[in-house]
């Protein structure tokens, strides 16, 4: 998949939409840049996205320590005007936000559900809290709209997070199924047979 820097594939900019719906985070002096960084436990994703972008990226993923005993294993992107137009999309006085009419993929889906997916007896969530509600209802309507999922705002302690309805559990997993990473399939509900 040779990349020529000005142009994303469809493949990665489903992957960076989706890494921006979950921990993904972009900044932007002149031009922007992606940021990925994640936990030990998300080593495998962090590599796999390293790997669809290594064309825009100089360093590979490195360990880092961060503030008490918090360490992260992170890459970050050049900073390239391609990025810069998504960055312009999804924030706004430096902060992340859902755009109008954002259009999704499985692909965006199995990104965002690897990163910030997680799972009851039988149901998924999606770790949403850093957006507003308003902008979790956008989400929830898109995924109606475009695919068929029902789902819902859930409480968890004082913020809100994406519910999938139970009955639209098995369409999310069909849809995503052959994109999530193995290391990542734990997140499945263990009820659903698939």
């Amino acid at each position: 998949m040779d990349n020529t820097v000005g142009s994303l594939t469809e493949e990665q900019k489903s992957i960076l939409i989706g890494s921006l719906l979950g921990d993904g985070t972009m900044r932007k002096k002149k031009n922007a840049h992606l940021e990925i960084n994640h936990c030990f436990a998300q080593k495998a994703l962090v590599d796999w996205i390293f790997s669809k972008f290594d064309g825009l990226v100089t360093t590979p993923p490195k360990w880092r320590k961060g503030n008490g005993n918090r360490e992260a294993y992170r890459f970050a992107t050049q900073k390239l005007p391609i990025l810069t137009s998504f960055y312009n999309l999804f924030y706004r006085d430096g902060r992340k936000i859902i755009p109008d009419g954002l259009k999704l993929d499985p692909i965006s889906l199995a990104v965002w559900f690897m990163d910030d997916g997680s799972k009851s007896r039988s149901s998924i969530y999606l770790n949403t809290q850093q957006f507003s509600k308003f902008e979790q209802f956008k989400l929830i309507d898109f995924l109606k709209e475009q695919f068929g999922i029902d789902a819902t705002l859930n409480k968890d302690k004082i913020y809100y997070r994406i519910r999938i309805r139970t009955r639209s559990v098995k369409r999310f997993i069909k849809l995503v199924k052959e994109f999530v990473l193995e290391e990542f399939k734990y997140k499945f509900p263990s009820v659903m047979t698939l």
